[in-house]
Formats: structure tokens, sequence, C-alpha cells
């Protein structure tokens, strides 16, 4: 996620000076940015991270940050975890300078399909939640739009990981804390369940042994509103009807 973000900067044509990283992913952008000529401050909510990049712990959803205090903000990795995602959002464009960006990227909700599927086959009628919510993409492109930021762009794209253990598929999501965090709504696994889990999950592997689980990476782009901004005509202005326009003479 970080190499993307890093591509999509690259492509805008301006320059930025002062960045706020969000999550643990800023040990690896804090260098890049830099060679560009970027300051950078980093803000987690685990304090380890933030105290090998000198940085400020704080939760996405209350940055302590002044208005119109950075230019950019690249957020990887918490928006699907954070407690008040519209919150997180508009704080973002608060401490946006006029004209500023957001790129973020997160884990979205057409993830882990053959694990969800697998463990709602292995409780049959006692389903409970063992991944946290995740959000799908038009959620976020309507949170997007409804904080204020303009020229708001949302698209995904998808990574595919193969597994020949359904242990390491469990280790895999803890290690990034993706299981079930929600307050109150916690029931784990039981040995009995685990174990129906494990013989489907082998069940549906390929010849060579593996599984095939797939990760829905999403993407959003937004800026802080900004009067030179280019807006869309209003609705009605148009001269001419789509149907002239696309009706072209052969060549």
């Amino acid at each position: 996620m970080s190499e993307e973000i890093l591509d999509r900067l690259s492509l805008v044509k301006r320059d930025f000076q002062k960045c706020l990283l969000i999550g643990q992913a800023s040990h690896s952008l804090r260098p890049a940015l830099k060679n560009i000529g970027i300051e950078t401050i980093a803000a987690d909510a685990g304090f380890d991270s933030v105290a090998a990049v000198q940085g400020i712990q704080c939760d996405e959803d209350r940055l302590p940050f002044a208005d119109h205090s950075f230019d950019l903000i690249i957020n990887i990795a918490t928006l699907d975890g954070v407690n008040d995602l519209p919150g997180a959002l508009a704080l973002s464009r608060r401490i946006l300078k006029p004209d500023g960006l957001l790129l973020a990227s997160f884990i979205g909700a057409e993830s882990l399909t053959t694990l969800k599927s697998t463990l709602m086959q292995a409780e049959s009628d006692q389903v409970a939640p063992h991944v946290h919510p995740q959000i799908d993409i038009r959620t976020m492109g309507d949170l997007v739009s409804r904080v204020g930021l303009a020229l708001p762009v949302i698209d995904s794209d998808g990574l595919n990981l193969r597994y020949s253990r359904f242990g390491k598929l469990i280790d895999d999501i803890r290690d990034i804390g993706g299981g079930n965090i929600l307050h109150g709504a916690n029931r784990p696994l039981s040995k009995t369940v685990y174990g129906r889990a494990l013989q489907i999950f082998q069940g549906q592997a390929d010849t060579d042994g593996k599984i095939t689980e797939h990760f829905e990476l999403i993407y959003l782009c937004g800026w802080a509103p900004h009067p030179d901004q280019p807006v869309a005509a209003r609705r009605g202005s148009g001269q001419v009807s789509l149907r002239t326009a696309l009706n072209k003479p052969e060549t």
C-alpha cells in the first residue's frame, strides 16, 4: 500500500511542504518523502510505533493538530479500524491547508472471502463475527463526500495470497490486528468449530495443496476545498445533448 501511495503521489503535479503520516507505514514512508524534500510528522495509536520515529501518539479520530497545519496527509492501514471513521475523515480535512491532499489506503470489505466462507460453514447456524467489520468502497465514497473533501477518487486493487496451512492464515490476521475488535462481541472459536474449519479449508486446496485468500485494498484521494479547484458544471447547463455528442460520423 505504501508503494502504491508513493506512485500516486508522484503523479500529482505540485510540490508539498509538510506531511502528516498516520499509521505504522511511516517507518518506510518517511525516508522516501524526505528524499523529495517533504517534511514529515508521524502519528499512530501505538506507543512503540511512534517512539521509534519520534512521532506523536494519538488516535486517528483525535488528531491533536491545529487547523490548516499540513498540505499533505498520508494514512496507511488505519481507517478500517478507527472508532469514529466520519470523525477521522473530518479531522483530516480540518487540519489540511486549503487545496491540501489526503491520500489513504486500507483493507476493504471484499477481503478474506475464503476464511469468512469457511467459518460460516464450520459454525453452521451459530455464526459469530471473527473478523472486525470492514468498509466497502461505496460506503467510503459516500463518507468522503459527506465530510466535504473535494474531487474525491475512490478505487480498489486486489492482492491474492497463497496459504498451505489454515493456522498460518489465522496467525497473519492476528498479526495485523484483523480479528474481531468490537467491544462485547467476541466469541472465540471452539476446538470443534476450529477442527471443522480446518477440514473445510483443506478440502478446498488446489493440486499444490494451497488455497488462495483475497485481500481488497481500497485507495482514496481527496482535497481540502479551495476556490480555484475545478467544479462540475451546473446540472442542466449543457447546450448539446449526449446523443448528439456521441453521434460522430464514420471515418
